[in-house]
């Protein structure tokens, strides 16, 4: 299972990186391999200012259709494109080019709210 130690996690199952003041969002390596081939993501929320755990998104799978949640609170100022025409690069590379949106955060004390990767790993092992 990969758990990248630079990002920070939500109990949902999302990923977050900080670069500046801005931050990246997609879903965890653990949640993609869960939801299996995914087939469909559909995020409309983007310039959208939404609070924390707000849906920004859902994601479809063979298997089920997921809500994805907002880690921190802002505006969505960027959606990635490339998962209209190829949303199994989430299969592929979660932490990479999967990744979903960009947040101009509001409040980056936030932050402190998520999970560690030890506390994510803890999670999903339980």
């Amino acid at each position: 299972m990969n758990i990248p130690g630079n990002l920070k996690y939500t109990k949902d199952h999302e990923w977050i990186r900080v670069e500046d003041n801005v931050a990246v969002v997609g879903i965890t390596d653990f949640a993609q391999g869960e939801l299996g081939d995914i087939v469909f993501i559909e995020i409309e929320t983007e310039g959208e200012s939404l609070d924390k755990d707000e849906v920004f998104g859902t994601i479809e799978a063979v298997k089920t259709v997921s809500d994805m949640f907002m880690p921190v609170s802002g505006e969505v100022r960027e959606v990635n494109e490339k998962l209209e025409e190829s949303p199994d690069v989430v299969n592929k590379d979660p932490y990479g080019e999967g990744w979903m949106i960009k947040i101009a955060m509001n409040d980056k004390s936030e932050l402190d709210d998520l999970l560690s990767p030890e506390e994510y790993r803890e999670l999903i092992e339980a």
